[in-house]
């Protein structure tokens, strides 16, 4: 794994908050497979299916149950099942390999979903059901897709960034658009893209 640019809060996991114009090698492990970067804060997933965090946790962000930053990646809890990893600005989100999901950190305008607005120190499940494949996050609200090619929305919509038609925010997962169509979806501060299995973009 390697890093650049700032570091203000920790966010290379290298141990310092000095920057790097050029990328450094963070550790020398050689098992990580995937890795999100927000604005101060990083998750790591590695081979085994252990999730990683570090950087700055202000909002619970890291998944620690605190609020205090790591400078080197940190273990979030023991379990070794997660395949997906995202970030937003100060919340993350996680799907194990049983298809849940899983969220954390700053929960304004319910962005984790979990139908409070209440900040979550420890990654907490969204819903009861499983089939989650992705999720993107934007500004105080998140997209996701399941297996189904279902597409889900909640959080802030006051720009009608949801996508459901209307600017009434969403404190849980809620289905918008065709059913089984969609494949990917981006987002981004307060607008989403969205590609469906004909290759179509839709915005």
């Amino acid at each position: 794994m390697w890093a650049w640019g700032t570091n203000n809060s920790g966010q290379f996991g290298n141990g310092t908050t000095n920057y790097s114009t050029i990328p450094i090698q963070i550790g020398f492990e050689s098992n990580w497979v995937s890795v999100s970067a927000s604005m101060y804060h990083s998750l790591g997933l590695k081979s085994d299916g252990t999730l990683w965090s570090w950087g700055s946790s202000n909002y619970g962000q890291l998944g620690h149950g605190n609020t205090i930053a790591q400078f080197i990646p940190t273990q979030i809890g023991s379990a070794n099942n997660w395949v997906y990893i995202t970030t937003g600005l100060d919340n993350s989100f996680a799907i194990k390999s049983d298809g849940t999901l899983w969220g954390w950190g700053r929960n304004e305008y319910g962005k984790l979903g979990d139908g409070t607005t209440i900040n979550k120190l420890v990654p907490t499940q969204i819903g009861t059901l499983g089939g989650w494949q992705s999720v993107s996050c934007g500004a105080q609200y998140s997209v996701a897709i399941k297996t189904d090619h279902s597409m889900w929305s909640w959080g802030r919509n006051e720009f009608g960034q949801l996508g459901d038609a209307t600017t009434v925010d969403k404190l849980t997962p809620n289905q918008i658009g065709i059913s089984g169509i969609w494949v990917s979806s981006k987002s981004g501060m307060l607008n989403n893209l969205a590609q469906t299995t004909d290759g179509l973009l839709w915005a």
